[in-house]
C-alpha cells in the first residue's frame, strides 16, 4: 500500500492557492521547531465570507498537500465555518495522512485559525480567546509529539 494518497500527492504536486495576499484581511503563522515545518495563511474576509486564501509552507510533502486542502476547504465559507475546520476534516479531505504526519494537518488548522484571530483583532471584533491556539509569548505555536 501506498504511503501517501492520490489526494495527497496531487495537493503536493499541483498544490492549490500557493502565494500571498499583499492586501490579506488576516495572517496566521505556525511553525514546528522539531519538524521544521512553518506555515503562513492569508484570508481576504468580506461580507463575513472567505473569498480567498493563500498559503507559503516550508516543509515536507504532507504540510504543503495539508495546506492546500485546507485552503481549498475554508474558500468561499463563512468564516465561522471556517473557524470550526477541524485537522480530522483536512485528513479525511485528502484520504488520510500516515500518523507520523497528522501533524502537518494540525498546522494548518491552526494557520487558519490564527489568521482569523488576526481578522478579528485588526477590525475589533469580540471572539473568545479559548477558541484560539495558544502561544502569545513566542508568536507561534509549537507542539510536542507524543
Amino acid at each position: 500500500m501506498a504511503l501517501y494518497s492520490e489526494k495527497v500527492m496531487d495537493h503536493f504536486r499541483h498544490p492549490r492557492n500557493v502565494g500571498v495576499i499583499e492586501d490579506a484581511d488576516g495572517v496566521g503563522e505556525v511553525g514546528n521547531a522539531k519538524c521544521g515545518d512553518i506555515m503562513k495563511i492569508y484570508l481576504k474576509i468580506e461580507d463575513d465570507t472567505i473569498v480567498d486564501a493563500k498559503f507559503e509552507t516550508f516543509g515536507c510533502g504532507s504540510a504543503i498537500a495539508s495546506s492546500s486542502m485546507a485552503t481549498e476547504l475554508i474558500r468561499g465559507k463563512p468564516v465561522s465555518q471556517a473557524m470550526s475546520l477541524t485537522n480530522q476534516a483536512v485528513v479525511e479531505a485528502l484520504d488520510g495522512l500516515p500518523t507520523h504526519k497528522i501533524h502537518c494537518s494540525v498546522l494548518a488548522e491552526e494557520a487558519i485559525k490564527l489568521a482569523l484571530k488576526d481578522y478579528y483583532q485588526r477590525n475589533g471584533i469580540d471572539f473568545d480567546p479559548a477558541q484560539f491556539p495558544q502561544c502569545e509569548s513566542c508568536g507561534h505555536h509549537c507542539h510536542s509529539h507524543g
